[in-house]
Protein backbone atom coordinates (compact mmCIF):
# COMPACT_ATOMS: atom_id res chain seq x y z
CA UNK A 1 0.00 0.00 0.00
CA UNK A 2 2.83 2.57 1.29
CA UNK A 3 4.89 1.91 -2.82
CA UNK A 4 1.12 2.70 -4.13
CA UNK A 5 0.68 5.62 -2.34
CA UNK A 6 4.40 7.02 -2.97
CA UNK A 7 3.57 5.80 -6.67
CA UNK A 8 0.59 8.10 -6.71
CA UNK A 9 2.22 10.76 -5.58
CA UNK A 10 5.12 10.70 -7.57
CA UNK A 11 2.76 10.60 -10.47
CA UNK A 12 1.34 14.32 -9.77
CA UNK A 13 4.40 15.96 -10.82
CA UNK A 14 3.26 15.31 -14.30
CA UNK A 15 0.10 16.73 -13.72
CA UNK A 16 -0.83 20.64 -15.00
CA UNK A 17 -2.44 21.00 -11.61
CA UNK A 18 0.91 19.50 -10.17
CA UNK A 19 1.60 23.37 -8.15
CA UNK A 20 -1.45 22.43 -6.18
CA UNK A 21 -0.98 19.27 -5.27
CA UNK A 22 2.51 19.88 -3.80
CA UNK A 23 0.94 22.88 -1.75
CA UNK A 24 -2.09 20.10 -1.08
CA UNK A 25 1.06 17.50 -0.04
CA UNK A 26 3.34 19.90 1.52
CA UNK A 27 0.43 21.15 3.98
CA UNK A 28 -1.17 17.42 4.94
CA UNK A 29 2.58 15.95 5.76
CA UNK A 30 3.04 18.59 8.29
CA UNK A 31 -0.27 17.29 9.83
CA UNK A 32 -1.74 14.16 9.32
CA UNK A 33 0.25 12.76 5.73
CA UNK A 34 2.66 9.77 5.67
CA UNK A 35 4.55 10.69 1.85
CA UNK A 36 6.97 13.33 2.52
CA UNK A 37 6.27 16.63 -0.08
CA UNK A 38 9.93 15.74 -1.93
CA UNK A 39 8.56 13.30 -3.78
CA UNK A 40 6.91 15.55 -5.69
CA UNK A 41 8.77 18.74 -5.44
CA UNK A 42 11.95 16.78 -6.54
CA UNK A 43 10.66 15.59 -10.04
CA UNK A 44 8.68 19.26 -10.22
CA UNK A 45 11.98 21.18 -10.08
CA UNK A 46 14.01 18.62 -11.90
CA UNK A 47 11.12 19.21 -14.60
CA UNK A 48 11.67 22.88 -14.66
CA UNK A 49 14.43 24.36 -13.01
CA UNK A 50 13.76 27.81 -13.43
CA UNK A 51 10.85 27.25 -11.11
CA UNK A 52 12.61 25.60 -8.25
CA UNK A 53 12.62 28.25 -6.19
CA UNK A 54 9.11 29.65 -6.65
CA UNK A 55 7.87 25.55 -5.93
CA UNK A 56 10.25 25.52 -2.86
CA UNK A 57 8.68 28.79 -1.46
CA UNK A 58 5.19 27.05 -2.25
CA UNK A 59 6.21 23.85 -0.18
CA UNK A 60 7.42 25.74 2.16
CA UNK A 61 4.66 28.25 2.96
CA UNK A 62 2.03 25.18 2.40
CA UNK A 63 4.41 23.22 4.80
CA UNK A 64 4.00 25.96 7.40
CA UNK A 65 0.40 26.07 7.34
CA UNK A 66 -0.35 22.62 7.88
CA UNK A 67 2.39 22.73 10.63
CA UNK A 68 -0.02 25.24 12.19
CA UNK A 69 -2.87 22.96 11.55
CA UNK A 70 -0.61 20.20 13.10
CA UNK A 71 -0.19 22.53 16.38
CA UNK A 72 -3.55 23.37 16.70
CA UNK A 73 -4.52 19.76 16.28
CA UNK A 74 -2.69 18.82 19.31
CA UNK A 75 -3.78 21.76 21.36
CA UNK A 76 -7.55 21.66 21.11
CA UNK A 77 -7.81 18.08 19.72
CA UNK A 78 -5.33 15.48 20.98
CA UNK A 79 -7.46 12.90 22.41
CA UNK A 80 -10.20 13.45 19.64
CA UNK A 81 -8.46 13.55 16.48
CA UNK A 82 -4.34 13.51 17.17
CA UNK A 83 -4.34 10.30 19.03
CA UNK A 84 -6.48 7.94 16.58
CA UNK A 85 -4.12 9.29 13.50
CA UNK A 86 -0.77 8.68 15.80
CA UNK A 87 -2.50 5.13 16.75
CA UNK A 88 -2.72 5.19 12.67
CA UNK A 89 0.22 5.25 11.69
CA UNK A 90 1.70 3.30 14.85
CA UNK A 91 3.50 6.73 15.56
CA UNK A 92 1.77 6.78 19.37
CA UNK A 93 3.88 5.14 21.46
CA UNK A 94 6.88 7.47 20.14
CA UNK A 95 4.79 10.60 20.16
CA UNK A 96 4.35 9.15 24.19
CA UNK A 97 8.25 8.88 24.92
CA UNK A 98 8.53 12.21 23.33
CA UNK A 99 5.74 14.46 24.91
CA UNK A 100 6.88 12.93 28.49
CA UNK A 101 10.88 14.18 27.96
CA UNK A 102 9.64 17.71 25.74
CA UNK A 103 10.13 20.85 26.34
CA UNK A 104 9.81 23.96 24.45
CA UNK A 105 13.83 24.15 23.19
CA UNK A 106 13.50 20.08 22.58
CA UNK A 107 10.68 20.51 20.24
CA UNK A 108 12.21 23.30 18.32
CA UNK A 109 15.47 21.03 17.47
CA UNK A 110 12.93 18.21 16.76
CA UNK A 111 11.61 20.99 14.47
CA UNK A 112 14.97 21.34 12.89
CA UNK A 113 15.75 17.45 12.60
CA UNK A 114 12.84 16.66 11.08
CA UNK A 115 12.94 19.39 8.54
CA UNK A 116 16.17 18.44 7.71
CA UNK A 117 15.65 14.42 8.04
CA UNK A 118 11.98 13.80 8.36
CA UNK A 119 13.25 12.38 11.70
CA UNK A 120 10.87 11.98 13.60
CA UNK A 121 8.28 12.71 11.11
CA UNK A 122 7.03 16.35 10.76
CA UNK A 123 3.45 15.73 11.80
CA UNK A 124 4.60 14.14 15.44
CA UNK A 125 6.32 17.70 15.76
CA UNK A 126 3.95 19.50 14.73
CA UNK A 127 1.32 18.22 17.19
CA UNK A 128 3.76 17.33 20.07
CA UNK A 129 4.26 20.93 20.17
CA UNK A 130 0.77 21.78 20.44
CA UNK A 131 -0.22 19.40 23.41
CA UNK A 132 2.74 21.02 25.14
CA UNK A 133 1.94 24.16 24.33
CA UNK A 134 4.93 25.53 22.39
CA UNK A 135 4.08 29.44 21.57
CA UNK A 136 3.15 29.33 18.52
CA UNK A 137 4.79 32.42 17.52
CA UNK A 138 8.16 30.68 17.48
CA UNK A 139 6.85 27.99 16.47
CA UNK A 140 5.97 29.18 13.13
CA UNK A 141 9.54 31.25 12.74
CA UNK A 142 10.94 27.89 13.71
CA UNK A 143 8.83 25.95 10.74
CA UNK A 144 9.89 28.51 8.86
CA UNK A 145 13.25 27.89 9.18
CA UNK A 146 13.52 24.09 9.47
CA UNK A 147 10.99 23.42 6.47
CA UNK A 148 12.02 26.62 4.44
CA UNK A 149 15.71 25.65 4.77
CA UNK A 150 14.88 22.44 3.52
CA UNK A 151 13.23 23.56 0.11
CA UNK A 152 15.40 26.28 -0.89
CA UNK A 153 18.51 23.94 0.42
CA UNK A 154 17.19 21.52 -2.85
CA UNK A 155 15.94 24.29 -5.02
CA UNK A 156 19.74 25.65 -4.64
CA UNK A 157 21.31 21.50 -5.71
CA UNK A 158 19.18 20.99 -8.35
CA UNK A 159 19.96 24.78 -9.80
CA UNK A 160 23.75 24.35 -9.78
CA UNK A 161 23.82 20.39 -10.17
CA UNK A 162 20.71 19.19 -12.05
CA UNK A 163 20.03 15.53 -12.54
CA UNK A 164 22.91 14.63 -11.62
CA UNK A 165 22.18 15.59 -8.12
CA UNK A 166 18.85 13.96 -8.17
CA UNK A 167 20.44 10.39 -7.38
CA UNK A 168 22.52 12.17 -4.42
CA UNK A 169 19.79 13.86 -2.83
CA UNK A 170 17.63 10.55 -3.36
CA UNK A 171 20.14 8.37 -1.85
CA UNK A 172 22.24 10.25 0.46
CA UNK A 173 20.40 13.21 1.43
CA UNK A 174 18.66 11.28 4.73
CA UNK A 175 22.44 10.31 5.69
CA UNK A 176 23.91 13.63 5.24
CA UNK A 177 21.13 15.47 7.35
CA UNK A 178 21.02 13.00 9.74
CA UNK A 179 24.56 13.68 10.70
CA UNK A 180 23.62 17.43 10.65
CA UNK A 181 21.04 16.16 12.98
CA UNK A 182 23.32 14.71 15.06
CA UNK A 183 25.85 17.58 15.04
CA UNK A 184 22.45 19.97 16.01
CA UNK A 185 21.45 17.32 18.85
CA UNK A 186 25.47 16.89 20.09
CA UNK A 187 25.56 21.63 19.85
CA UNK A 188 21.92 21.48 21.94
CA UNK A 189 23.02 18.85 24.47
CA UNK A 190 26.69 21.03 24.77
CA UNK A 191 24.59 24.29 24.86
CA UNK A 192 22.51 22.73 27.81
CA UNK A 193 24.33 20.19 30.26
CA UNK A 194 28.12 22.24 30.10
CA UNK A 195 27.58 25.75 29.25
Amino acid sequence: MLRRLYDWTLSLAARKSAEWWLAFIAFVESSVFLIPADVLYLPMALSRPNRAYRYALVATVASVLGGIAGWYIGYHAYESIAKPVLEFYGKLDQFEALKASSGAGFILLLLLTSGATHLPPIKVVTILAGVIHVDLGLFVASAIVARGGRFFFLAWLLRSYGEPIRNFVEERLGLLAGAGAGALIVLYLAARYVL
